[in-house]
């Protein structure tokens, strides 16, 4: 079992910046791939980010690549999300999840284990 539990979420002008974190329990963290989605009232649950176990491969929905950042501390047992340029449509519960596979996951039903979420708000 793994623990995921976010922060970071809060209030921002657009083209401001946001770092969300995400902290898991147990000390399997390493050998997840994480991810990143996001809800934003009446809309499905998107894909936001992904990242490996090791770090060493990240993907990006087309809609934050170049914005948005996913890096993880596995000494840490924490996956980050870095928001920057953010706009009025970054508005959203940001939820951070977990998986076993070595596939560049994307969808909602491939993932074991969330958190519970961290609004964001970003004001025009």
């Amino acid at each position: 079992q793994v623990q995921l539990v976010e922060s970071g979420g809060g209030l921002v002008q657009a083209g401001g910046s946001l770092r969300l974190s995400c902290t898991a329990s147990g000390r399997t963290f390493s050998r997840f791939a994480m991810g990143w989605f996001r809800q934003a009232p009446g809309k499905e649950r998107e894909f936001v980010a992904r990242i490996s176990w090791s770090g060493g491969s990240t993907y990006y929905a087309d809609s934050v690549k170049g914005r948005f950042t996913i890096s993880r501390d596995n000494a840490k047992n924490t996956v980050y999300l870095q928001m920057n340029s953010l706009k009025p449509e970054d508005t959203a519960v940001y939820y951070c999840a977990a998986d076993w596979s070595t596939a560049p996951l994307t969808h909602v039903s491939e993932y074991d284990y969330w958190g519970q979420g961290t609004q964001v708000t970003v004001s025009s």
